[in-house]
């Protein structure tokens, strides 16, 4: 209950949609009220079709069986089927997930725990697999300050694997578990594996050879900045894609990161969307009536356009010999 459960059968859905595959979701949350709409919006928004009964008229068992009926009819890959959330001594609702899962034979049974729970989520995957013999857990909000506790010891305890995680409330912000990795990120050894994905699920080969080709010759505009502001962006959270680079993880937990504002990161986003193609191309054109104007359009100041502009100087020269850099603060001028 309260683990984020209904939004996490929409990640499963982008999950397997990364893997070229299908997916329907069926609403046999019948107990929350305003849960078939949620699901139903979350379908929407990632466009994916949504089975669903009026809860008042009809009950768990039956709209399983019409949804995978429905399912079926689509000729979809896979069913999720998303029940209600229960507390594990609640008789009555876990004898009806058994019969739920005697209807719908599932390829897995899956758990999703809060990991913000600590302990408490050890004890109730634990006694779920007693009652369901879960083949798998998804631990969310794991981007939390806690994330790591129960992540270690819940699969030792329980004997079921934990297989995906919840890292933001963004439908693409999931990720495959491998404790290595989750490990590494907990002792500040960042986690390069994750980031390396996440960059390539953010840019194409083609644009990565371009931007090399634009450090090379030292031609990196504004509007290529803009671009890599827009590239980080998909990758999630700032906090988190830093904490994924070696010796970045221990900068932030003792408070170095601060000055890390994601709010910065959209002041300087709107100034550059506030300037023309040409000034973005050509920053040196930039005097003090464009700077006024650029100001206005972006509701800033010109001494902010001032200072972005010296920081973008400052930075065209730290892009042009990153790859010798062994300092990982120069990386965050840009957002101070």
């Amino acid at each position: 209950q309260g683990s984020g459960k209904t939004t996490t059968s929409s990640k499963l859905v982008m999950s397997l949609r990364k893997q070229g595959n299908d997916a329907l979701l069926i609403a046999a949350d019948l107990q929350r009220p305003a849960a078939i709409d949620q699901l139903v919006s979350l379908g929407k928004q990632i466009d994916a079709p949504v089975y669903s009964e009026p809860a008042n008229s009809t009950t768990v068992e039956k709209v399983v069986e019409n949804g995978i009926k429905e399912a079926k009819t689509k000729g979809v890959d896979f069913a999720i089927v998303d029940t209600a959330g229960r507390l594990s001594i609640d008789d009555e609702l876990m004898d009806q997930l058994q019969r739920v899962k005697a209807i719908c034979n599932p390829l897995e049974v899956l758990l999703v725990v809060d990991a913000m729970t600590g302990q408490e989520a050890v004890n109730v995957a634990q006694e779920f697999n007693e009652r369901l013999a879960l083949t798998g857990l998804i631990m969310t909000k794991m981007d939390g300050d806690a994330r790591g506790g129960a992540a270690l010891s819940i699969t030792s305890v329980s004997g079921v694997p934990i297989k995906l995680m919840g890292v933001g409330e963004k439908p693409g912000d999931f990720e495959d578990f491998f404790p290595d990795r989750l490990a590494s990120r907990i002792l500040g050894m960042g986690d390069v594996l994750t980031l390396i994905e996440k960059a390539q699920d953010a840019i194409t080969e083609e644009d990565a050879k371009a931007l090399e080709k634009k450090l090379r010759n030292n031609t990196f505009t504004f509007e290529d900045f803009l671009s890599q502001i827009q590239t980080l962006k998909k990758m999630g959270p700032m906090n988190q894609i830093f904490e994924m680079i070696p010796g970045m993880s221990h900068m932030a937990k003792n408070g170095m990161m601060n000055n890390v504002d994601e709010d910065r990161v959209k002041y300087v986003e709107a100034i550059i969307s506030s300037m023309t193609v040409k000034e973005r191309q050509n920053p040196e054109i930039i005097n003090g009536s464009r700077r006024r104007r650029i100001a206005l359009g972006s509701g800033t100041s010109p001494q902010e356009i001032n200072q972005l502009m010296n920081q973008f100087k400052q930075t065209q020269k730290m892009m042009k010999r990153f790859a010798n850099t062994k300092n990982p603060r120069s990386l965050m001028g840009m957002f101070k």
